[in-house]
């Protein structure tokens, strides 16, 4: 989504509190199933990087009161006029960045205000100022309760500003995802032409030590993937599973999101021809449940992921499940991989390698694919036009959800699979209304379980950072700016390129 951004840089940004779980356990708490599993990454779309919880520094103490959020507190989702809120609740140690608005100069603040007036002028929502003055032409509300700090947040720093905003209680919506969907629905129009072009020039950049060197991989894949397994069991189904799940149809209820989920591995191995003695590389692990089903097909499995806590909690499955002799689980980077495998399969991990890396990722499938073998991708994509213009820009997600992360189009699969390997799609599927569906599933029980996610040391202002990253993932699919595929692909076979 892009909105009105970020006339100047701000300075370092920190990652979310990440506090260290009362408990880190070797199954689901709540259903402990053998043939239960792997979650890669979901929205990496943008929907990567949460800001470090305490824990970091060691274990928070109880988790304290912050701003309202949905569904939590007289100032959630009633919406009448402005809401009173006390920012000592918000610890400026964990979250300096949402403990009080940043400095900005009046000009850059009177300028993103008059952008960002201008624009919700002419969408369908209702902005509500202050419970006083309405902007828009109707539709989902949109209520900024302290604009003047709201407008100084996206004079300062842009999207994320406008992120920030709302983890500090400055602005609400009785219905999120339909506010967000309305922005993703029209980000290529919310900056004014002659702002576009001078992107280069006001446009946060990202962060040099985000790039995803081997080292650097390590350290984004633990910022999100890390901060407890226990936070995500309380979320995702009894498959663990962390990416679209692919339903029979739609809307789904949360009994069926574990079919849903397995129905989706199912069609990814498939895809990949993975059966009786397949030699199978998965690239990123999730906590097991993909191959966990190869193995019950009776392929050999090699996965491997940069976090520790999925890697853990991946092996406990494994061995409940009797799998220990068919599958090994590898803290590992995908560029330290080798041998020759029948199928490879990774499901949302492109998401995570960055555009710089790329190429050396599909070399990397291309060089461990054995003769007449298939690699079955699942990637979340975003428009090319979109990808062009956002590519090296620093957002909200980098900051506080996946850092490093950058989603592909397929229009650069495309370009990267023909000018660097001897890889060709031959099938790809999309699933964007099923993602949109399966992140609603996770928002709610995560509103649900709030009180289950305060016992694990997480904060108000975390719950409202996670609930606003579900819901701006959701909108980026409700709104079609964001899709999903499933991609299948092959050795181009031609003579000259078999005889490499």
């Amino acid at each position: 989504m892009t909105a009105p951004t970020h006339p100047l840089p701000t300075g370092p940004t920190p990652g979310p509190p990440k506090p260290t779980p009362a408990s880190v356990q070797a199954s689901h708490p709540a259903e402990s199933t053998p043939a239960s599993g792997p979650a890669p990454h979901p929205a990496r779309s943008t929907p990567a990087s949460v800001p470090a919880p305490a824990s970091r520094k060691g274990v928070p103490g109880p988790a304290e009161p912050g701003p309202a959020e949905p569904g939590r507190g007289a100032a959630s989702s009633s919406l009448p006029g402005p809401a009173v809120r006390q920012r000592h609740a918000v610890d400026p140690a964990r979250w300096p960045d949402v403990a009080a608005p940043p400095r900005a100069s009046r000009l850059r603040t009177a300028l993103a205000e008059r952008v960002v007036r201008r624009a919700l002028a002419r969408l369908p929502l209702r902005a509500r100022l202050a419970g006083a003055e309405d902007i828009g032409l109707g539709g989902p509300l949109m209520d900024i309760r302290e604009p003047e700090a709201f407008f100084r947040r996206i004079g300062a720093s842009g999207l994320i500003g406008f992120g920030e905003s709302y983890m500090a209680g400055e602005w609400d919506a009785p219905d999120l995802v339909a506010v967000l969907t309305v922005l993703a629905g029209n980000a290529a129009d919310l900056v004014p032409a002659p702002l576009q072009r001078l992107r280069s020039l006001w446009a946060l950049r990202k962060p040099a030590a985000q790039l995803n060197t081997p080292e650097g991989s390590r350290e984004n894949i633990s910022h999100h993937y890390d901060l407890s397994n226990d936070l995500f069991a309380l979320f995702l189904d009894g498959t663990l599973s962390y990416s679209s799940a692919v339903f029979r149809s739609l809307p789904a209820t949360q009994d069926l999101l574990p079919a849903a989920q397995h129905r989706k591995i199912d069609l990814l191995l498939d895809a990949a021809g993975v059966g009786e003695g397949t030699r199978l590389l998965e690239i990123g692990t999730g906590w097991g449940e993909l191959a966990l089903r190869a193995a019950a097909r009776g392929a050999r499995v090699v996965s491997v992921t940069l976090s520790a806590e999925q890697r853990e909690l991946a092996r406990a499955r494994i061995r409940a499940a009797g799998y220990e002799d068919r599958v090994e689980i590898r803290l590992c980077d995908y560029r330290q991989v080798s041998g020759a495998y029948d199928a490879v399969v990774s499901v949302e991990m492109i998401e995570a390698v960055g555009e710089e890396f790329w190429p050396v990722y599909f070399t990397a499938l291309d060089r461990l694919l054995a003769p007449g073998g298939r690699v079955a991708l699942q990637a979340i994509t975003m428009p090319d036009d979109r990808l062009r213009a956002s590519r090296a820009t620093y957002t909200w997600i980098h900051k506080y959800i996946f850092p490093g992360g950058l989603l592909p189009s397929t229009e650069a699969i495309e370009r990267v699979t023909t000018e660097h390997t001897r890889l060709r799609t031959v099938r790809r599927s999309g699933y964007g209304a099923h993602y949109a569906e399966t992140l609603r599933l996770w928002r709610e029980r995560f509103t649900e379980r709030s009180a289950e996610v305060d016992a694990l040391g997480f904060d108000a202002v975390f719950r409202r950072m996670w609930i606003f990253y579900l819901a701006y993932s959701e909108a980026g699919f409700r709104s079609g700016y964001l899709d999903v595929q499933q991609l299948l692909l092959t050795r181009d076979r031609s003579p000259a390129q078999e005889a490499l």
